[in-house]
C-alpha cells in the first residue's frame, strides 16, 4: 500500500496519504476539507557530501546504547 503526496488547489496544503485502494471518492484535504487536490511528485533523492551533508541537510549524532546514532533531517515541501 503506497504512500502518495497531494497538494490541496483550495489552500495549497500539501498532505500524504496511504492508499488502502484506488478510489478516491472519500478523499479530502486534512486542513480545509476540499476535494480539489493533485498528486505531486516526491523529493526522494539527493547528494551528500563527502561529510555527510548537504545543502538542505542537517545531521545529528549521539551515543545509543552502547553505540552512535545519526539523525538527518532533510527539508521538504513546508521549509
Amino acid at each position: 500500500m503506497p504512500i502518495y503526496e497531494f497538494k490541496c488547489l483550495k489552500c495549497n496544503n500539501i498532505f500524504e496519504l496511504l492508499m488502502m485502494n484506488q478510489d478516491t471518492a472519500q478523499m479530502q484535504c486534512p486542513h480545509c476539507k476540499s476535494e480539489d487536490f493533485e498528486r505531486v511528485i516526491s523529493r526522494t533523492s539527493y547528494a551528500m557530501g563527502s561529510d555527510g551533508t548537504s545543502a538542505g541537510v542537517s545531521r545529528q549524532t549521539r551515543n545509543c546504547s552502547g553505540g552512535s546514532c545519526t539523525t538527518y533531517d532533510i527539508s521538504g515541501h513546508g521549509d
